[in-house]
């Protein structure tokens, strides 16, 4: 029978045991399935991790971008900043209002956006309503900037930060700087409800529209008029709303979740540490640059690249050689520009986000989660030291 060590290693892996079980169990009895006293009291829970005045549990990422944009007057024909090296989700969810995504390349360390190029655009682009950086793998965006350039214009600010919690950035929460933030419980992510996540605000009419808009347009939650002396079928429609809330079911995993979500980052972090101590020396791979202090960056993701000419295996081949050899790993991204349907509506070329596109061309991602073994690890490195040695470069270029 294979060891743990032998068999082969996913990308990512959540990170359940008996006390999410016992969640869903307890949720399963009580009789009481869909929004309710769990998802309320993840919601509470979760704003006093991030000290945000009120947190909105949703059933992904996306609905709490979509929410966010519609509640901060996002319309047709707006325009709104944000990076082409991230998840279509963040562009989307612009097109569902009728608004268009305008790209700003990406930092070639950090592979955030760079904010040199946001002010850039905000300088010259007419009907810009906000910018939307993304905190890429953990690493959070240059925000002080960003939130400067913006709010001198005006401008709201709505973080995407997915991969980004548990993460603070100079003693703020990330999430918590601009108008709203958002973050992702999907199954790979640093803490996992299945699918999920959650959007922070300190605007409390903020926060009263997108409650509203979350639930059909709706002025009562479903638990409120079961649980209310009112008469449950007694509701008003104030507006034409979404169905995005989050289920009682999926908020007990994520209420256990959130109490661990500090073992979690530190495990990752400490596989971190070993990857750059290993395979820092190795010629042909970029590593992540680190953020000044470990504990600003919350290891979501762990992308390197292949820098052009220093291996005889491209990025492609290395990813094959990887799965072959029974590592799983993924590429993040294929920047949006590259993609069909923003390429040929915006009419985007490779050239005009320079960065961006030279990142999607040579990166992939290491597996990086909390209940990777040591001998896992090792696996990893070993197998890219093989891969990247100088020996079988000249050997695979004679």
């Amino acid at each position: 029978m294979e060891t743990k060590e032998q068999q082969p290693i996913p990308f990512a892996l959540p990170d359940i045991g008996r006390e999410e079980e016992e969640a869903v169990l307890r949720v399963l009895r009580s009789g009481w399935l869909t929004t309710g006293k769990e998802a309320i009291s993840f919601e509470k829970e979760f704003a006093e991790a991030v000290s945000a005045h009120s947190a909105l549990a949703v059933n992904s990422a996306t609905a709490g971008l979509h929410l966010a944009a519609e509640a901060l007057g996002v319309c047709p024909g707006d325009k709104v900043v944000t990076t082409p090296f991230t998840f279509t989700s963040t562009a989307e969810i612009l097109r569902y209002l009728g608004a268009d995504p305008i790209f700003a390349d990406i930092d070639e360390e950090t592979l955030t956006i760079d904010p040199r190029c946001v002010a850039e655009i905000l300088d010259r682009e007419p009907k810009i309503k906000g910018v939307i950086p993304v905190h890429l793998g953990g690493r959070m965006a240059e925000m002080d900037r960003i939130v400067s350039e913006a709010k001198k214009r005006g401008l709201f600010v709505i973080e995407d930060a997915a991969h980004a919690f548990p993460l603070s950035y100079k003693g703020k929460a990330a999430g918590t700087i601009g108008d709203a933030g958002v973050f992702s419980f999907y199954a790979t992510k640093t803490i996992t409800t299945g699918e999920g996540g959650m959007v922070v605000t300190d605007n409390e009419a903020l926060a009263k529209r997108m409650s509203v808009m979350r639930l059909h347009g709706i002025d009562r939650d479903v638990w409120d008029r079961y649980s209310s002396s009112k008469g449950s079928w007694r509701y008003a429609v104030v507006a034409a709303g979404y169905k995005y809330n989050l289920t009682d079911l999926a908020a007990a995993i994520g209420r256990v979740q959130l109490k661990r979500a500090q073992e979690f980052k530190e495990r990752r972090c400490r596989i971190a540490s070993y990857y750059e101590a290993e395979l820092g020396g190795i010629e042909a791979l970029k590593l992540p640059k680190p953020p000044g202090r470990k504990e600003d960056h919350a290891w979501h993701l762990f992308i390197v690249r292949l820098r052009p000419g220093y291996s005889a295996i491209d990025r492609d081949g290395m990813v094959e050689a990887l799965k072959a050899r029974g590592i799983g790993t993924s590429v993040h991204y294929i920047a949006l520009h590259l993609m069909p349907y923003y390429r040929s509506r915006y009419n985007l070329s490779p050239e005009q986000f320079p960065v961006a596109t030279a990142v999607s061309n040579s990166c992939f991602s290491l597996p990086i989660y909390p209940s990777m073994s040591d001998g896992q690890v090792e696996r990893v490195v070993e197998a890219i030291k093989e891969l990247l040695s100088p020996n079988r470069r000249r050997t695979q270029t004679q």
